[in-house]
C-alpha cells in the first residue's frame, strides 16, 4: 500500500511548491491529504495518528518529542526548506528519517549575493544617487575616472558551506581572490576553489567587501559587534545573505549612518521585516531586500521535487539523498 502523507501547508503556500504536475505524481507516490494549521490543533494532532510521514514548510507547526506519541505510524519528514534544527526536537533526527532540501535554496541565494557583490563592488547605488541630484556626476567621472572595479578584486567571506561554495563557482569568470574565515571548513577545499582561509579580525581589517554566508549558531550569533565592525576599513561593504542574527544590527546601523560602512542585507534581526520607521531602509549607503535570497518559485518547484524525490526513495527501500542527523545539527542555523 501507498504511504498515508500529511502535508503541512496553506492552499497557496502548497501551490507555490507543487505545481499541477508536481501534485499528480505526489498522488502517484502516496496518498496525501493537506492541513493548514500553523500549530498543532485538535484536528491536526486527529490526522497525525494514521501518518507514515509529513511534508514540512516554514508554515509549520514546530514538532517536539510527543510527535511520536501523536504519530505512532510515523517514519520519514520531508522538509520543504533548509532550516530544520528549530522545527523539530533534536532527538527526532534519530529517531526519524528528517530530509531538508538546501540545495536548490543555496544556488538561488548564491546568485543574490552575486548580484549584490556587483553592486556593492562598482558603488552603483552612490552612482544611481547622484545621478538622481544632478547632472555634476558626469563631468566628475569624465574628469577623475572612476576607481571601483571587482574584475580581480579580494573578497572576504564568513562561512564556507553550501551557499559560499555555489557564490565561488558562480564568480569564477571574474578571478576574485577569496579570502574566507570558516573555522569548520575542510582546509583542502582550499585545492578545489580560489580561496585562502583567515583567522577572522586579520580577515575583517583587509574586507573591503565582506559576504556572510555562515550558519546561525549560539557561536555565530552576533559574529559581527561593534568591536569587530570598527575592524572593517573605511568604505566598506558588508552583504549578508546568510542570517540576521549574526550582525548586531544597532552598531552596523550606526557606521552606516556615519558613512563609514555600507551594506546590503537580504535579511535582518531581531526584526524581520524592520520596521517601517527604521533609519536603515533609508540612509545612503545600505540596499535592503525582502528576504528573497531563495525564495523564487522555480526554486520552490525545486524543493519540491527533492523533496518527492526522498520521499520516494525511502518508502522504496533506497537510500535518500538529504536526511539531516543530530550529528550536523551543531553547525546549522
Amino acid at each position: 500500500m501507498p504511504p498515508n502523507v500529511l502535508v503541512s501547508a496553506g492552499r497557496l503556500l502548497f501551490e507555490s511548491f507543487f505545481s499541477s504536475d508536481q501534485q499528480k505524481r505526489l498522488t502517484l507516490i502516496c496518498d496525501w491529504q493537506r492541513d493548514s494549521a500553523h500549530t498543532a490543533t485538535a484536528g491536526f494532532r486527529r490526522k497525525l495518528t494514521s501518518v507514515d510521514a509529513l511534508i514540512t514548510t516554514w508554515d509549520s507547526p514546530r514538532f517536539g518529542d510527543d510527535i511520536t506519541n501523536l504519530a505512532p505510524k510515523l517514519r520519514f519528514i520531508g522538509h520543504c526548506g533548509g532550516e530544520v534544527k528549530s522545527r523539530f526536537a533534536a532527538s527526532l533526527f534519530e529517531k526519524l528519517v528528517i530530509t531538508n532540501a538546501a540545495d536548490p535554496m543555496a544556488r538561488a541565494t548564491a546568485e543574490l549575493g552575486a548580484a549584490f557583490l556587483l553592486y556593492c563592488g562598482r558603488d552603483l547605488d552612490r552612482y544611481r544617487a547622484a545621478v538622481r541630484r544632478s547632472n555634476r556626476i558626469y563631468s566628475e567621472v569624465h574628469k577623475h575616472g572612476t576607481g571601483e572595479f571587482l574584475f580581480g578584486a579580494e573578497v572576504a567571506m564568513i562561512g564556507f558551506g553550501r551557499i559560499g561554495r555555489a557564490l565561488v563557482d558562480l564568480m569564477r569568470g571574474f578571478e576574485l581572490r577569496w579570502m574566507v574565515y570558516d573555522p569548520f571548513a575542510p582546509r583542502s577545499l582550499a585545492e578545489e576553489y580560489p580561496i585562502v582561509f583567515f583567522e577572522l579580525e586579520p580577515l575583517l581589517r583587509k574586507a573591503h567587501l565582506l559576504v556572510l554566508t555562515a550558519a546561525l549558531t549560539d557561536q555565530t550569533r552576533g559574529l559581527l559587534n561593534r568591536k569587530r565592525l570598527q575592524l572593517l576599513p573605511s568604505g566598506a561593504a558588508v552583504i549578508n545573505i546568510a542570517r540576521g542574527g549574526l550582525i548586531d544590527l544597532g552598531a552596523l546601523t550606526a557606521d552606516v549612518r556615519r558613512k563609514r560602512i555600507r551594506c546590503a542585507l537580504d535579511v535582518t534581526d531581531p526584526d524581520e521585516p524592520l520596521n517601517v520607521n527604521d533609519p536603515l531602509r533609508k540612509l545612503p549607503g545600505a540596499i535592503l531586500t525582502p528576504h528573497i535570497g531563495g525564495g523564487g518559485r522555480h526554486v520552490r518547484r525545486e524543493i519540491a521535487q527533492t523533496v518527492m524525490n526522498d520521499l520516494e526513495n525511502f518508502f522504496a527501500g533506497k537510500p535518500v539523498q538529504n536526511r539531516v542527523t543530530q550529528a550536523m545539527l551543531d553547525r546549522m542555523t
